[in-house]
């Protein structure tokens, strides 16, 4: 299936067509600025914490604001769909940003959902893991919140389903927010009579659990990230992405394979959201651990369906390298993870669910060689792919060129700082394994 997306026509006659995101969805207010989000001038590395130190609370800046639907490429009707016009309301986005930098919903006060989704690092961290509460060291990486509204499943392992959800657990996971129940996060803004203002503004009644996660994941739906120069050039801007991202858009759908995962079928090309809607297993971590006694030791403890406690096991414990098993229980999807978009996908290094990639070069070197071979549980389409050094800088370059222009002078910093780390070092290179054949995949163990 395939969805309409938004070209924004050269005519004044046809410009004065385009509407907001509000008017495409029949609703009587503006709910998304058609004005771009201003540039910023790009942010430095996360700040080293001392033990027990909660990193700084990201500030609202223009890079939080709910985006336009006036974005070449954005995906109208796919929006329409995922997306209550009856629900989604000025009021209740407003209510809901708010809320996203509001550290009172964390036990102590200190960190807020913008702690590991900062506007300004496309809604990531740029930590490998996420750090929360107490200082207290997660074991995956924060994927970004930029078009999560388009996702199937949320977090790597796919546990919920719905933004709201998604809003929810973090808040009293002792990693990350440590509340001890969202009725504990509501009862420390309960008396603050703005929010008792915005609450009934919004909803028309006062301040309440349910209507808190529903205003954050309103929010949340809002940021639809598009406008890249690879839309433009999908619109028929020939000139507007490199000859060397051209080449690497061939590569995506043809050798390097890329189009298996970030695609929504293998048989078209899609340049829409670059996923699948599905769970991989690519060799990233299972090596570091004996992951077969831990999938034994989920099924003994972990009662299959009790979401706190996936989401507890997921962030806290080495059960995580199990991804979606932790979910279905099932045999093949032990060490799967949800396969991410790529928009953006420059500046929310470091890569893979466990941060272990720093550079686009070393996700491009680990696929390259097909790494994963004593992994019996390796997904099918991980294979050496024989590629070239020029063939990897072009389909980087191919992924730089998906970058949303209110990052772009933060992305073209990112790429140069992992260029020349690619200069000196590239720790997952293994040619003589990219150029080998694919050598057989070992049975799995019995359970």
């Amino acid at each position: 299936m395939r969805f309409q997306r938004c070209v924004r026509p050269k005519s004044k006659g046809h410009l004065m067509r385009i509407t907001s995101l509000a008017v495409a969805l029949s609703c009587s207010c503006a709910l998304l600025p058609v004005t771009a989000v201003a540039e910023e001038a790009g942010v430095d590395p996360p700040l080293a914490l001392s033990p027990g130190e909660a990193p700084p609370l990201p500030k609202q800046g223009p890079l939080a604001q709910p985006r336009s639907s006036d974005q070449v490429g954005f995906l109208k009707v796919l929006t329409e769909y995922v997306i209550s016009p009856a629900t989604l309301t000025p009021a209740r986005v407003a209510l809901g940003q708010r809320l996203f930098f509001e550290p009172r919903l964390s036990g102590d006060g200190t960190v807020a959902c913008a702690t590991c989704h900062d506007p300004d690092r496309a809604f990531t961290d740029g930590r490998p893991v996420s750090v929360g509460i107490h200082g207290r060291v997660g074991q995956r990486n924060a994927p970004t919140l930029l078009n999560a509204l388009y996702n199937k499943h949320q977090f790597w392992d796919g546990r919920v389903s719905t933004l709201e959800q998604q809003a929810a657990l973090p808040i009293t996971n002792p990693f990350e927010m440590g509340s001890a129940s969202i009725a504990d996060a509501v009862s420390r803004i309960a008396g603050d009579t703005d929010y008792q203002s915005q609450f009934e503004q919004a909803f028309g009644r006062g301040v309440n659990e349910q209507d808190l996660l529903s205003a954050i994941a309103d929010y949340e739906r809002t940021l639809a990230s598009f406008d890249s120069p690879f839309d433009h050039f999908i619109a028929g801007e020939a000139n507007a992405i490199s000859d060397s991202a051209k080449r690497g858009w061939e590569l995506f759908n043809t050798k390097a394979l890329c189009h298996r995962c970030h695609a929504l079928t293998e048989n078209q090309r899609d340049a829409t959201l670059f996923i699948d809607n599905d769970f991989h297993n690519i060799g990233i971590g299972i090596l570091r651990h004996r992951v077969a006694p831990l999938a034994q030791q989920a099924e003994r403890e972990l009662a299959q369906g009790d979401l706190a406690a996936i989401d507890t096991t997921a962030i806290t414990g080495e059960m995580s390298v199990l991804g979606r098993f932790l979910v279905t229980r099932k045999q093949s999807d032990i060490a799967s993870f949800k396969t991410p978009g790529l928009r953006n996908v420059v500046v929310t290094a470091p890569y893979f669910h466990d941060g272990s990639m720093q550079t686009l070069w070393d996700v491009m070197d680990h696929y390259n060689k097909g790494d994963g071979i004593t992994d019996p549980w390796l997904d099918k389409d991980m294979q050496p792919l024989a590629l070239s050094e020029s063939e990897i800088d072009d389909v980087v370059a191919f992924l730089a060129s998906l970058t949303s222009p209110q990052y772009k002078e933060v992305s073209d910093r990112e790429y140069a700082r992992q260029l020349a780390i690619s200069k000196i070092s590239r720790p997952q290179r293994d040619t003589a394994r990219a150029f080998a054949p694919k050598p057989v995949q070992p049975a799995p163990p019995p359970f």
